[in-house]
């Protein structure tokens, strides 16, 4: 599968073989899309704003951290947040499910542990959005709900769009699955409120992910600047959807790397580590709450902050301020 991911972003002769089936999937989703306008399928709007929080292209553009980001705005706002999550990777034998910042990722999946830590909000995840987000109008004092992921489960009313994009490979060929990278067309963006561009600097609304420090895996209360491990190589391994933005990251900070690509939410097993020195190993926070039950002193993950320009946070809650947003 690897060779057809690299054609999504390079040229390649397959994308104009497998065209007829990107025309063939982009028409299921017009279909789907009429069907739910003219009430064919139930779309579900819930007594509280929605904001959605996707993207149009396969692969981690950088959602977690807008959505951990968005949450800690709306909380300063005097909001009362619940996250919404379909939990990518759970393994759970019922839904919704509840996460806290103690729940076992592999129970609930790896990225909504990560939120749930960072921001603290009630959170649920469940393949049906919508049941996720009425578990948590049951059962918390929510006024708000963000959905991480979800732009195409159209079941669930929303009232905010936000999709965020990947700079460095924006939408690869432009074309749909399975030709190219793209869930919908291109035309999706035009229907959107917000567009939030991660690593760019000439939009108009840019994520800036800022590497903080190394925390240990062991011992978290131990900390080191990124720039203490430049003395000697290190191993920095990355399951999550675009490795080489993490890898790149650190070389630029003046690290000698030895990358370990994995696949996106990669269920890390002790094997995966077992390096032939013992050199550190450095990981993202996605990679690092599947790593801690055999982490070892030599293991740290970086932690990162998002910031977003273009007065964002200002915009969105000027959104929800209008009354046909509840």
């Amino acid at each position: 599968m690897k060779w057809l991911l690299t054609s999504w972003y390079q040229p390649h002769p397959i994308r104009w073989l497998l065209w007829p089936l990107s025309a063939l999937y982009c028409s299921v989703i017009w279909c789907r899309k009429q069907a739910y306008h003219f009430g064919l399928f139930k779309q579900t709007k819930i007594s509280v704003p929605i904001i959605v929080i996707g993207n149009i292209s396969v692969g981690g553009t950088g959602k977690t951290p807008c959505v951990i980001w968005l949450a800690k705005q709306l909380k300063q706002a005097g909001y009362r947040p619940g996250i919404i999550s379909r939990g990518y990777g759970s393994q759970a034998k019922n839904y919704p499910q509840n996460v806290t910042p103690t729940s076992d990722p592999i129970l609930v999946g790896d990225e909504p542990v990560i939120i749930s830590r960072h921001t603290q909000c009630p959170m649920a995840i469940s393949p049906n959005r919508v049941e996720a987000a009425e578990y948590l109008l049951e059962h918390y004092d929510c006024n708000i709900i963000i959905a991480d992921d979800g732009l195409q489960h159209t079941a669930l009313g929303r009232d905010i769009e936000i999709i965020v994009v990947d700079d460095e490979r924006l939408f690869g060929n432009g074309l749909c699955l399975p030709a190219g990278p793209l869930r919908e067309p291109l035309s999706r963006l035009k229907t959107v409120n917000f567009i939030v561009y991660n690593g760019g600097n000439s939009n108009k609304f840019n994520m800036t992910l800022t590497q903080v420090n190394a925390i240990n895996l062991l011992d978290p209360s131990i900390t080191k600047t990124v720039a203490d491990f430049s003395n000697e190589p290190v191993h920095a391994i990355a399951g999550i959807g675009h490795p080489e933005r993490f890898f790149n990251q650190l070389s630029t900070s003046g690290l000698t790397i030895q990358s370990h690509p994995f696949s996106d939410h990669h269920h890390f097993q002790q094997r995966d580590l077992a390096f032939e020195n013992a050199a550190a190993i450095l990981m993202t926070e996605k990679d690092a709450v599947k790593c801690q039950a055999f982490a070892t002193e030599n293991m740290w993950f970086i932690a990162i902050e998002a910031s977003i320009s273009g007065k964002l946070e200002q915009k969105i809650i000027n959104l929800l301020e209008i009354p046909h947003h509840g």
